[in-house]
């Protein structure tokens, strides 16, 4: 007996599904997928503290920071009025692991039926497939689609900051990245076309090209990472926009993509069948998740491959070294939340000369507390002049505290 409301195939074609923003080119190119698969998709990026205050009154302060703020944006769209509440529908992304981030659908449920819309569904979008929703499934078409999209989103996020604070006309890089997701959506997008790799790769040959077009004055500038939780590390809501207050202070920002969580994922799977044997059925799933992982490192390489053949800019980090630069420092069986790859991406941060990191926190999760600020530590006595800084995001933290904080880390990184 299914204890949650589906979503039918009847709903698709009437209902609005509503989605939060955590990298918005990113999610304009995931949000067009599913909008050409036959569904109606709004990304809610709204910002303020009033999305807090609002999460908060259906949230205790004590659960994880960007459910109060995903929860606060979806009940703010719900409650004004632009939507019909009986004609909507809230997707949610889930890994379905053992943080408690995969307790959000329960909480944004519990919220629903204490604000007397109960009958909302909620649909977790992942692959754990721990619900069964008629009207919403994914299959490897789409998944496929959405591995480009990724691909491409941390292409464009990684050439517009290493352009974005040397750039002679603030906002040329920013304006070419949408104008390049523009041209995904419309033409990469969309179901009727037939995926081609060769065209991907010369694609990604173009956006480079583009990006070294763009008009800069080079300068000496700080190059800053930034690792944490996923939420808060790529939201610009979650983080009270870190990478525009660091650009702004003259930092060259440095953010691991987002396809690196996935293949950290798909890792985490192969892996549990070397920790923990079991049956066969068992084992063959271990190998299924280590051809996805080969899968997706395959096409990581291929587009590093292309940056490494223009010149012009630094490529991101092949994963399978990320992995490797955990030796010695952390077990790959501490996977609840980010995990090791918290850990790993601090070390390959420094592996690559970023002269300063910033660990963004939700206050209270227990797994960034741990992997995060307690790594710190031996992070900093192994490689010295590393210098890493634990910043805490929650609906009581002070932006004024945290840029206190990130300017003296910012002093000490010149």
């Amino acid at each position: 007996m299914k204890n949650y409301i589906e979503f039918t195939q009847e709903m698709k074609a009437t209902y609005t599904v509503l989605a939060p923003t955590m990298l918005p080119l990113h999610f304009r190119m995931v949000k067009q997928i599913l909008v050409n698969r036959g569904y109606t998709v709004e990304l809610l990026d709204d910002r303020g503290p009033e999305i807090a205050e609002l999460g908060l009154k259906y949230v205790h302060n004590d659960t994880c920071y960007p459910a109060i703020l995903c929860i606060g944006q979806f009940m703010k769209a719900l409650q004004s009025g632009k939507y019909d509440p009986h004609k909507t529908a809230l997707l949610l992304f889930q890994t379905g692991g053992g943080c408690r981030a995969s307790n959000y659908i329960s909480l944004l449920r519990k919220a629903l039926k204490n604000a007397g819309m109960e009958y909302v569904p909620v649909i977790p979008m992942g692959v754990a497939g721990y619900e069964k929703h008629s009207g919403f499934q994914l299959d490897v078409p789409m998944l496929h689609r959405l591995l480009y999209a990724l691909n491409y989103g941390d292409l464009l996020m990684t050439l517009t900051n290493q352009i974005k604070p040397y750039e002679n006309h603030p906002g040329d890089a920013e304006a070419l990245a949408a104008r390049w997701t523009d041209t995904l959506v419309s033409e990469l997008m969309t179901s009727g076309n037939r995926l081609s790799y060769p065209k991907i790769r010369a694609n990604y040959i173009k956006i480079l090209n583009d990006f070294a077009e763009i008009p800069v004055t080079i300068r000496k500038a700080p190059r800053v990472g930034i690792v944490g939780e996923i939420y808060v590390k790529f939201s610009p809501l979650g983080n009270n926009d870190l990478e525009a207050f660091l650009v702004r202070e003259g930092a060259e920002v440095v953010v691991p993509g987002l396809l690196d969580f996935f293949m950290y994922c798909a890792y985490n799977g192969y892996y549990d069948g070397k920790l923990y044997p079991g049956g066969i059925k068992k084992q063959l799933m271990s190998q299924a998740w280590k051809i996805g992982f080969r899968f997706l490192l395959k096409k990581q390489r291929d587009l590093i491959d292309a940056i490494r053949k223009h010149g012009r800019f630094r490529p991101m980090t092949p994963f399978d070294h990320t992995i490797e630069l955990t030796k010695g420092y952390i077990g790959l069986g501490t996977k609840m939340g980010e995990g090791w790859l918290l850990s790993a991406e601090m070390l390959e941060l420094a592996d690559s000369g970023v002269s300063g990191i910033v660990c963004t926190q939700p206050f209270g999760c227990l797994p960034n507390h741990i992997c995060g600020k307690g790594m710190m530590k031996p992070i900093k006595e192994a490689i010295p002049g590393v210098n890493i800084v634990a910043i805490d995001y929650d609906a009581g933290a002070t932006a004024v505290n945290q840029e206190n904080r990130l300017k003296l880390m910012l002093a000490q990184s010149n």
